[in-house]
């Protein structure tokens, strides 16, 4: 599950489509060299909110569509107009994985247990459940009751493998989460993002499922290309929770390039610069700081390890 490597250059000479999200001028890593009407501080001097502080939910206006982890990852990953992930991609699956139990996490459904005297290292500590009131999501529910019925507690990087079924453990199949991709496309479809289709690929059929909602996915694209060029913070303590999770999970699951795709040579190298940045980041620290989310971390840490 190792995509610490996975960060690769485009080639020059690709289509600059750059959307205003960035400047052409990426010499200026450390403090974001990019206009921003929101800048790290008000016109008075003083400092902003502490964007990790964040609510279980996302802070859009109730006008938009509210999506989780998982939905947000696979939209990044599926193709617009065929609908579908890409045959080549082998990180996906694990990638929801993680952001299943991310979610739990932001949902302060799940807790990592105490470091404790030795100073355990994320991946060695366990996986409490802390709230089993559900979620109201079929797939966190699902994911829920597995983690209640398991005794004694398991890890995360043990879970992730369980979640996917990525286990020699025969007993541990029964937590296999089956269908995730198609799930999570219907709850698109129910939300009105996507539609369903069916389209014919010689030796089978494959219902696939193509946007419909543009606007959805330029907000999502949007989200992820400002965090990380015209309001990058240069301190993930400082950034939104969900949108950290977002930018170093896609990079898990392998769709993280789709996002960037759009940007001119120069902000694409200056934001993927950044997201490297993120994941060389001390992670055992992070999770020490104050009001930081430790089981956000520790998937983070199973993915990069």
């Amino acid at each position: 599950m190792n995509r610490a490597d996975g960060l690769v250059q485009r080639r020059r000479g690709t289509a600059n489509s750059g959307n205003g999200t960035g400047t052409q001028d990426g010499s200026n890593d450390g403090q974001g060299s990019h206009s921003n009407p929101q800048s790290p501080h008000d016109s008075d001097g003083s400092s902003v909110k502490d964007l990790n502080s964040n609510p279980a939910l996302d802070e859009d206006s109730d006008k938009e569509t509210r999506l989780t982890l998982m939905e947000e990852v696979l939209l990044l990953g599926l193709k617009d107009k065929e609908g579908y992930t890409s045959f080549w991609n082998d990180c996906i699956s694990s990638g929801l994985r993680g952001c299943i139990l991310a979610e739990l996490g932001l949902r302060g459904r799940v807790e990592l247990e105490k470091a404790g005297m030795r100073k355990r290292g994320l991946l060695s500590r366990k996986l409490l459940l802390k709230n089993n009131a559900p979620t109201g999501d079929v797939l966190l529910d699902e994911a829920l009751k597995h983690l209640k019925e398991t005794d004694p507690p398991e890890t995360v990087q043990s879970w992730i493998e369980y979640l996917s079924g990525e286990t020699w453990n025969p007993l541990k199949l029964r937590y296999q989460l089956k269908n995730v991709r198609e799930r999570l496309a219907k709850n698109l479809v129910e939300k009105g993002v996507l539609t369903t289709e069916k389209q014919n690929f010689l030796l089978f059929d494959m219902t696939t499922h193509p946007l419909t909602d543009n606007l959805a996915k330029t907000r999502l694209v949007r989200k992820i290309q400002e965090a990380v060029l015209g309001r990058w913070v240069n301190d993930a303590g400082r950034m939104d929770r969900r949108t950290l999770a977002l930018i170093i999970l896609a990079h898990a699951a392998d769709v993280l390039e789709n996002a960037f795709a759009p940007l001119s040579d120069d902000d694409y190298e200056v934001a993927m610069r950044r997201v490297r940045t993120l994941l060389d980041l001390d992670f055992e620290s992070e999770a020490a700081k104050p009001n930081a989310n430790p089981v956000l971390w520790a998937v983070f840490a199973a993915f990069t390890k």
